[in-house]
């Protein structure tokens, strides 16, 4: 295991939404800091070619403004097909609950009209597919103010909305938390609640234990688990290698504490462990996104704490002189390649110790420049019916 790979000048993305379909990453919205999300902007779509390791960017014509959703963050994207699902998410003014598809091999947006039980506006949710379901679990809902603990189904076939009604302990009402689909069960993990929840009084709580949903039976099971069991957090990433959970990342407020730990969680045998990565790992974060194709992970984004070297003066942030005021949002790809291969670690080899390429086949040329070229532009791209 190896983070081989480790590139700037992507998108700066911070709470964006990411997936993959084929060889391609789509990442959805998201926010940086400075920037006014107010505005009911259509949202924007960077796609990173994960062969060449080059981003472009897809913007919606202007007639598909009623289509497209406005630029948001806190929302979730899921995968069907080749067609993803956005739903949820908010701006600086207000949260949503339509729900929009994007077409991938056509790169184009509509609105999709549901029915049934339809789940309120919401942030800070999360979202994963087990057959042709998408499974909607907590978030902070708007119109109540207040966590919520909450499972949602809507059939991806049908577009039909209902409510799950389930028995167990479901997991205490929180946000910005993760839940891994594997088999029948929706693994739920880490997130942020609050001592007087489900209203939110600036008292949060962090639980650091792992609870799953089988949605066949409906129930909720908390599970002993052993091991190296992580530090509750939010705002961290989850991501499924071999039926194995891992989770990176994440920020807990009561230590002021970010990280950039990576943990292995075995759904079989309940037990957690540490690891310890090759290479030079990405810097302590969180809202970043992290997918897996094939046996890499492609993470980029998020946002990091700001280096005591290069805090401003303490006069700097008047009306918000706190952490939150002195976050570096981030532009950088890093991969991490669970199984790599001889050729992949002799040119980790040859770029550790810059070593002459001179004599190198013109493939390897190439593949040592995607690796170690940073990208300077971002190409803008064009739907079908735009000509």
């Amino acid at each position: 295991m190896y983070w081989t790979v480790r590139l700037s000048g992507g998108p700066q993305r911070v709470n964006h939404a990411a997936v993959i379909i084929g060889d391609k990453v789509y990442s959805f919205g998201g926010y940086c800091s400075g920037e006014n999300y107010r505005l009911q902007r259509p949202i924007d779509v960077h796609i990173l070619n994960t062969v060449t390791l080059r981003w472009k960017v897809f913007l919606p014509p202007a007639s598909s403004k009623h289509e497209a959703p406005y630029l948001r963050y806190g929302h979730t994207a899921v995968v069907y097909g080749t067609k993803v699902y956005v739903w949820g998410g908010r701006n600086d003014d207000s949260a949503c609950n339509k729900l929009y598809c994007f077409d991938t091999e056509n790169l184009a947006w509509s609105c999709i009209k549901t029915q049934g039980i339809r789940p309120g506006a919401r942030d800070g949710h999360s979202a994963c597919v087990i057959g042709d379901d998408m499974y909607i679990f907590g978030g902070f809902e708007d119109d109540e103010d207040r966590f919520s603990q909450d499972v949602y189904k809507l059939c991806l076939r049908t577009f039909t909305w209902s409510y799950v009604y389930t028995t167990g302990d479901p997991p205490s009402y929180r946000d910005f938390h993760s839940a891994t689909a594997i088999g029948n069960r929706m693994f739920v993990f880490g997130g942020r609640g609050d001592q007087t929840a489900p209203q939110h009084s600036m008292m949060e709580i962090y639980c650091n234990s792992i609870v799953y949903l089988d949605v066949v039976e409906k129930k909720w099971c908390k599970p002993a688990t052993t091991g190296d069991i992580p530090v509750g957090r939010r705002s961290h990433s989850a991501f499924v290698y071999k039926d194995h959970i891992y989770i990176f990342g994440g920020f807990n407020s009561l230590k002021g504490m970010h990280f950039n730990d990576l943990h292995r969680f075995n759904p079989y045998t309940m037990t957690w462990q540490c690891l310890q990565p090759l290479g030079e790992p990405p810097s302590k974060r969180r809202r970043q996104s992290c997918v897996v194709s094939g046996s890499r992970m492609y993470l980029f984004g998020g946002t990091s704490p700001v280096r005591e070297d290069e805090l401003p003066p303490p006069n700097y942030y008047p009306d918000h002189d706190h952490l939150e005021s002195r976050l570096n949002d981030h532009d950088d790809l890093h991969i991490l390649d669970f199984e790599p291969s001889l050729q992949t670690l002799c040119l980790m080899s040859v770029i550790k110790h810059q070593l002459d390429i001179t004599y190198l086949p013109d493939i390897l040329k190439w593949e040592f420049y995607a690796m170690t070229t940073h990208n300077s532009t971002i190409q803008r791209l064009k739907s079908s019916n735009q000509g």
